[in-house]
């Protein structure tokens, strides 16, 4: 049997960081068995559907990598969202799920009460072989014991998830169905349906939910809910789907980083866990930032320019060359690139724009540092030709010349040129920002320490 899996998002928001889990797991699955891995966008609900919620969960897609199989066209959003290829959008299949409605209808396995068609759900317990959770059976609650049947299609005509589901899934031909543990409620009612429509349903797979550190259920305001925010905070689509699959799937052994290629090669069901998977931000970051730091040159400088571009720094107005030299500096600095702009925002900011911090201005732009500062910066003035080297090497011969430690002399220098004590290598930064800049830095720091 060729698997054959679907991701079915509904278009009523942004995507949201466990809907990703489960697009990775049915492309995980799909990859892992030679499958086809099929994108369905359920946009059935018009009153909550929007285009940009369909382009979000499309570009979201494509930046992790989950390339589908079938579906909307891959490589256009806008055809995508228009539907041009393949009947992978539920508001264009109508016709088709009235034609089975009409089937249950003449077995008389649906009815008609009230304006809405309901379906004669069964009265004995439904068991589910469930690839992850085992064994389930679910039985009648006393609430539906008095009338289980549930609707199909509203007053309005509009045909119901449940109904528009099992058709999908019936047409396309889909073998296993892997969702969130929170639709195991649904699937007995999702068995019954194919059995009355004379087919055999599906294997299912629910796989567990994610929760906060706390254990509470992930909301939409929680901290790295949406996936918006991994796209436009600074994190490598490598290290979200590195962390994703470590979220309720193990490969037996306490790794944290793996490539892909070895995880599609481990991933499969039986080893997905039972219990409920715990969101750590921290983790993630450490792991972002492993992934940041083996990025070559040309991606980390195209990932560190479009931060500085979203925090609204306009590179235009700059030095090709001065811009390179000042994003290489910050290559495997940080665990998010979103954190460029605290860390080496100096380098594209004016020298009355450069906000100093306080604490470390009292520390050491101090009287006492005055005349040490004073040599050091006749000596930078005479530094040719002003590169790391030779300005390493004044640092060295000032600090022996005038008997302290390099340090003494660092840290105003730092906090001059920057405005903060961390920063990039301080001799690296200062042959990039030029001699002249540097001079001028310092002459504001003299002026603070009198």
């Amino acid at each position: 049997m060729s698997v054959r899996v679907r991701f079915a998002p509904s278009p009523t928001g942004y995507l949201h960081i466990g809907g990703a889990r489960t697009a990775l797991f049915n492309w995980l699955y799909a990859r892992h068995t030679g499958g086809t891995f099929v994108l369905r966008i359920e946009d059935t609900d018009e009153a909550r559907n929007s285009q940009e919620a369909v382009e979000i969960i499309l570009s979201s897609m494509q930046w992790l990598g989950l390339d589908w199989d079938e579906g909307p066209t891959c490589g256009d959003l806008k055809a995508a969202a228009k539907g041009d290829r393949g009947p992978y959008f539920q508001s264009q299949r109508s016709d088709l799920y009235q034609k089975h409605v009409e089937q249950l209808l003449q077995k008389d396995l649906a009815y008609e009460r009230d304006g809405a068609i309901r379906f004669r759900m069964t009265r004995e317990p439904v068991v589910i072989p469930d690839l992850v959770c085992g064994q389930v059976t679910r039985k009648l609650t006393d609430r539906e014991e008095a009338d289980p049947d549930f609707v199909i299609v509203r007053s309005d005509g509009k045909p119901v998830f449940h109904l528009v589901n099992v058709i999908d899934d019936l047409e396309m031909g889909i073998t296993h169905v892997i969702r969130g543990e929170d639709h195991l409620s649904n699937t007995s009612k999702h068995i019954a349906l194919f059995q009355a429509l004379g087919a055999t349903p599906p294997q299912y797979a629910h796989i567990p939910l994610i929760l906060n550190q706390d254990g509470s259920k992930m909301s939409k305001r929680d901290l790295g809910a949406s996936m918006t925010t991994y796209m436009e905070e600074g994190f490598t689509p490598a290290a979200v789907v590195n962390y994703l699959s470590l979220l309720g799937w193990s490969p037996k052994d306490d790794r944290q980083k793996m490539e892909l290629a070895e995880v599609i090669e481990l991933f499969d069901l039986p080893q997905v866990l039972r219990h409920n998977a715990r969101f750590d931000m921290d983790k993630l970051l450490s792991l972002n930032g492993q992934y940041l730091a083996q990025l070559d040159m040309p991606a980390h400088l195209q990932m560190a320019s479009q931060a500085l571009e979203r925090s609204g720094i306009s590179l235009d107005s700059w030095e090709p060359a001065y811009v390179q030299a000042a994003l290489e500096s910050t290559h495997g600095k940080f665990k998010q690139m979103s954190e460029i702009l605290d860390y080496a925002g100096f380098y594209f900011s004016s020298s009355e724009d450069i906000s100093r911090d306080e604490e470390a201005c009292q520390q050491h732009l101090i009287p006492d540092n005055l005349p040490l500062t004073k040599a050091l910066r006749q000596a930078l003035a005479a530094t040719t030709p002003f590169t790391a080297d030779t300005i390493q090497a004044t640092f060295k011969a000032t600090a022996l010349e005038l008997g302290v430690k390099v340090g003494k002399l660092v840290h105003p220098v730092r906090l001059a040129c920057t405005g903060k004590t961390k920063g990039p290598s301080l001799y690296d930064l200062m042959a990039i920002l030029g001699q002249k800049r540097v001079l001028k830095e310092i002459d504001r720091a003299l002026e603070q320490m009198h």
